[in-house]
């Protein structure tokens, strides 16, 4: 995208793009966290997937059965300038529940468990440093995993934005709403 802006002499200049990053996130069905990143200032998109597995182009049959050792994630990609990483992984530790290993509520399984998926040093540290931090409001110990990231799978298209077009669905209604209530969004 390009954007113009007024160059002060009547006349437009090209402005610099804004610069985006990413970071992809799991805390359990990947509805859940896209619905929570689709509603935070400053993330401009939610994408969900799989990734942290072996299996090349996963569908949500093959994840499902656990065998994969992918998650169901999301990618988030926000401004800098508007959020930092450190308030997404605020986010994160708050949206789910970072102390049960390969389990969210009804949802059980490897595919389920809450990981954080870095792209670079900067991340893993911030990533580090925020789980430390977060460990002051569990009693028991947090097991997020946190890994690099060597690909991302985007999910099949009846995933995306799941909650927004599914409102009434019984798994929106029963679990989606209540921790989007439950955080304030």
């Amino acid at each position: 995208m390009i954007l113009l802006a007024s160059d002060g002499g009547g006349g437009f200049a090209e402005a610099a793009p804004s610069r985006t990053e990413t970071i992809v996130l799991g805390g359990g069905c990947f509805w859940c966290v896209e619905a929570v990143y689709e509603r935070i200032d400053g993330v401009l998109d939610a994408v969900s997937g799989y990734a942290g597995g072996t299996l090349k182009n996963p569908t949500y049959e093959q994840v499902s059965t656990g065998r994969t050792g992918h998650a169901e994630v999301v990618q988030i990609t926000y401004d800098p300038s508007r959020i930092s990483l450190e308030k997404i992984l605020e986010i994160f530790w708050k949206a789910h529940d970072p102390t049960t290993p390969n389990r969210q509520g009804a949802d059980v399984g490897t595919q389920y468990r809450s990981i954080i998926l870095y792209k670079d040093e900067t991340q893993r540290t911030a990533a580090e440093e925020s789980k430390r931090k977060a460990q002051a409001g569990f009693r028991n110990p947090i097991v997020t995993e946190i890994a690099p990231l060597t690909e991302f799978y985007r999910a099949e298209e009846y995933h995306q934005d799941y909650y927004r077009k599914n409102p009434y669905a019984g798994y929106c209604t029963f679990v989606i709403r209540p921790k989007l209530e439950k955080l304030g969004l």
